[in-house]
Order: C-alpha cells, then structure tokens, then sequence
C-alpha cells in the first residue's frame, strides 16, 4: 500500500490551482450578475426589482451542490453537453450572483440620501447619478464584505468535487483511495485550504477597520 509522499503532495497543489482557477472564474462572473442583480433591486421600476428579487430569494433557498448537479446532469438531459469545470463555473456563478447582488444593493442604499439629491441636482441622468456619483461611493462599503465573502467562494469550490472536477477536494479522496491514509491526506487538504482563505479573511478585517477609521474621521 502506498503512504502519502512528495508526488501525492504535488498532486494536491495542482488541485489547488484548479480550485483558485474556479474561485476566480466564480468571483468574476458572479460579479458581474451580482452587479446586474444590485442595479435591478434598486430600480424604479417595479417588474425588474421583482425578478431580481425572486432570483435571489429562489437562488439562496436551493443548496449549491443541487445547483451544480442540476446542471451538471440536468443540462446533458436537455442535449447541451457541458464539462465539469463548465458545469461548477455556471452553477458558482448563479450562486455567488444571488449573494453579491443582495450585498451590493444594500451598499447601494446605505449611501446617504443627500448624496442621490445632490446628483439629480447636477441635473445628471439616472445612469449618470448611478455611476459617476452613487456607485463609487457604495463600494467603499461593499469592499470589505466582498473580500470576506471570497472565503466563501473558495471554500465551496470543494463541492464540484461531487460533479467530478478535479480540485482539491478531490484531489484528496483520489489520493485517500489509493492511500488509505484521511487523516494525512485531509488534515494537508485541510491546511492548504487555510493557506488559501485565511489572507483573505485578514484582508477583510483589516479592510473593515480601515473602512471605520475612516467614517469615524469624517
């Protein structure tokens, strides 16, 4: 029976660059949906924050993993063939889209109504006051939990391990089922997980305190 050595350990490294390849992926899509998702909840008109509305309500009432299944078995049902990094980056991205849409919109709205009455003052358009005035504001209150949230991201790649993609999860039980060895294969997945998400959780925090320094000095 093999034991885990340098080449298993190698293979796991890999697998953690399909993971922050994934992350990615899922971070800049869902971005952008996310972004689409704020400017529709904070819409004037009624049908597009409906919609955008009862797509984050559906989206974050279904698990991720019955996401990825849906449309990792569901889709090839329909006669559109995807693979499984095709399959995990859809699904991470109609997921992350929910999440930051409804973080977004609410970083939208928390800036100062003042701030929306002097752009229409400036005789702006609506996509003018959104852009150039309302939206560069809100992201100074978005940063730190978008940063934060990325933890997220990169922790729930280990669910397209179920649809077959190769990341670091599964790289692991590949690893295991040869090995015989969880608790040196997982506790190493385990750190290198850390390695990954723990800067990103002290780039959110220290993020959020310089956010607060700077309110308290306004």
């Amino acid at each position: 029976m093999p034991t885990f050595g340098l080449t298993h350990f190698q293979f796991l490294l890999e697998g953690a660059i399909w993971t922050v390849a994934l992350s990615i992926c899922a971070f800049l899509g869902g971005a952008l949906m996310g972004l689409l998702i704020a400017l529709c909840r904070v819409s004037q008109l009624a049908p597009m924050r409906g919609i955008a509305w009862a797509y984050i309500q559906l989206i974050q009432g279904i698990p991720l993993l019955v996401i990825m299944f849906a449309g990792y078995f569901g889709l090839p049902a329909l006669g559109i063939q995807v693979s499984p990094l095709i399959a995990a980056t859809l699904s991470m991205t109609i997921w992350v889209g929910a999440y930051f849409g409804e973080f977004w919109r609410g970083a939208i709205q928390a800036v100062p109504h003042a701030q929306w009455e002097a752009a229409e003052c400036l005789a702006l358009t609506s996509t003018q006051r959104m852009f150039k005035v309302i939206i560069p504001q809100a992201v100074r209150n978005a940063i730190p939990g978008t940063v934060g949230f990325m933890v997220q991201i990169v922790k729930n790649t280990s669910l397209a391990s179920a649809v077959s993609f190769v990341d670091l999860t599964r790289a692991g039980q590949l690893i295991n089922n040869s090995t015989f060895q969880p608790f040196v294969t997982f506790s190493v997945v385990a750190l290198i997980y850390f390695a990954l998400c723990y800067p990103l959780s002290a780039l959110s925090r220290n993020l959020e305190k310089r956010l607060a320094r700077g309110m308290r000095s306004a």
